[in-house]
């Protein structure tokens, strides 16, 4: 089992579309641009953004090795001091 540590954090949302697509058993999860299609055609509008994007091309691949959690938005809001 990956440790939570090692996994690769992305917005929750995105999270939702990636493991979306993974349930449907439409593709292989390393095709990234047939990822991208299918997130968009079930809805996952902001997964499919995210993953067009190249700057989170590196990210997704490292993901898929080392497994994907959701990142706490709202802890590291929490999180910072205010002033």
């Amino acid at each position: 089992m990956t440790s939570a540590d090692a996994r690769v954090a992305i917005p929750a949302e995105v999270l939702q579309g990636i493991e979306a697509v993974r349930r449907s058993g439409r593709t292989n999860m390393l095709d990234r641009p047939a990822v991208t299609t299918i997130a968009l055609e079930l809805g996952h509008v902001d997964a499919a953004f995210w993953l067009d994007d190249k700057a989170n091309h590196k990210t997704y691949a490292e993901g898929i090795f080392r497994g994907f959690r959701a990142c706490d938005e709202q802890r590291r809001t929490e999180d910072t001091p205010t002033t």
